[in-house]
């Protein structure tokens, strides 16, 4: 599918995927006082922020259900839960409800690709040419989102540290604008989907079968910027998966099945929501003048086919519980339930600041903060939002994880992934008070 037309300020086409402005609050946990003692005397009612928020948008019909999780090191997460799976149904949502996650793919399959770094299959410095001959000579567009023929050859090669931090050059067919937004469409560059629904102002056009099709269809088509001078939100992610199968010999998704959802105890994650789980999985909403419309059913989903390829960046369905688990293993640097998944330096790496020296943020959403393996890094913490609501992150100096799942679209529409890192904070500061 392809988002050319629907660009109203309900559902504007930029806004689909990209996840939004991302945890403005969230370097304010760092250090925290409260530490890990205060989960020990967090109860449910202690949460009073978070639970307020949750019922607010809730009990107001703004979507239909909201799940957080909040888990300090690694003991088991509190859960606080609101609503139906879908609006005017009967099946409450809880922490094994499924939600469409979008962009937080981007942050697993960045520690995917950190662990093939960590085994010393691939190189953080690598040239992606090394293993994709076709981006040996890339083309760089003369003007951002200019001519598409009007070009000049790439200064640098496109790395996988570039892949990960969005400074390849690489463009976004939810960003771009003008031929080559048109080019992308045209191509089938499109790592995204949203509805089986003709949705009106949502454009059909059809994605590239195979993730090998996609990266070298993709290296045909010019690049937006110079390789490693601006952070710009692209489809590097997806790019890094077809990077993942050559450099591990296996499927991206078997990869990601494998080596992360199996031994992390992640059973509810997935690119094709099985038959056995739909009755799990919730309706996802797109906000019309403030009301929420049914655009992607659950038992009608677009989520139920199975996607013309694994979308690295943008394709995933989860659980609050299972994506509580893959931040708890971030938490644990690498291990959960005393297994270990990845490598302590893995993580460590990963969800450092990774921005080339030469990439600027200045004007873009993460301007003054860094970047690492497919998330924002701010002080102590790491994580991403998706574009149906969702955001978690993790944040090591305070030694907590949070994660808040709902349904709807665009991401903007609501606050919610400033809101919900903000009443985190204010929570542990209520916390730290009663303690005192």
């Amino acid at each position: 599918m392809a988002y050319r037309e629907f660009d109203t300020p309900q559902m504007s086409r930029r806004a689909l995927l990209r996840g939004g402005a991302w945890l403005t609050a969230g370097a304010a946990l760092a250090g925290h006082p409260m530490g890990r003692m205060a989960f020990a005397q967090g109860t449910p009612a202690g949460w009073t922020n978070v639970r307020s928020m949750v019922d607010k948008y809730v009990s107001e019909r703004k979507v239909a259900n909201m799940v957080a999780t909040l888990g300090w090191g690694q003991r088991d997460p509190l859960t606080i839960a609101e609503g139906t799976l879908a609006l005017g149904g009967t099946a409450q949502a809880d922490a094994d409800s499924l939600y469409r996650v979008y962009s937080m793919t981007k942050p697993i399959t960045g520690m995917a690709a950190m662990m093939l770094i960590d085994e010393g299959k691939l190189g953080l410095d690598q040239p992606i040419a090394d293993l994709i001959p076709a981006y040996s000579k890339m083309m760089v567009q003369k003007t951002y989102d200019g001519s598409i023929t009007d070009l000049v050859p790439a200064e640098r090669p496109i790395t996988v540290r570039m892949l990960m931090t969005h400074t390849a050059g690489l463009g976004y067919g939810i960003v771009q604008k003008g031929p080559i937004q048109k080019l992308y469409e045209e191509q089938g560059l499109i790592p995204g989907q949203v509805s089986r629904l003709p949705i009106p102002g949502l454009g059909r056009a059809v994605a590239v079968q195979g993730l090998d099709v996609f990266a070298e269809r993709l290296a045909r088509a010019p690049l937006v910027l110079q390789p490693g001078t601006k952070w710009s939100y692209s489809v590097g992610l997806d790019l890094l998966g077809r990077v993942i199968e050559v450099a591990s010999g296996q499927k991206f998704d078997a990869f990601l099945k494998q080596r992360i959802f199996e031994p992390a105890g992640m059973t509810s994650t997935f690119f094709t929501v099985p038959q056995n789980a739909v009755d799990r999985f919730t309706t996802n909403y797109g906000i019309a003048n403030g009301v929420p419309l049914p655009i992607d059913p659950a038992k009608a989903s677009i989520y139920l086919d199975v996607p013309p390829f694994p979308m690295g960046g943008a394709g995933l369905v989860s659980s609050p519980r299972d994506y509580d688990r893959f931040l708890r293993m971030l938490l644990g640097y690498g291990k959960i339930d005393g297994k270990r998944v990845m490598g302590e330096l893995a993580v460590r790496v990963g969800t450092s600041n990774l921005l080339p020296e030469t990439a600027t943020t200045q004007g873009t959403w993460v301007e003054g903060q860094g970047f690492g393996a497919g998330g924002r890094v701010t002080d102590g913490a790491y994580g991403w939002g998706g574009a149906a609501g969702t955001v978690a992150f993790v944040n090591f100096k305070a030694g907590l994880r949070a994660n808040l799942m709902t349904q709807y679209m665009p991401s903007e529409a609501y606050p919610i992934h400033e809101a919900f890192p903000q009443a985190v904070v204010a929570d542990l500061a209520a916390m730290q008070g009663a303690k005192s």
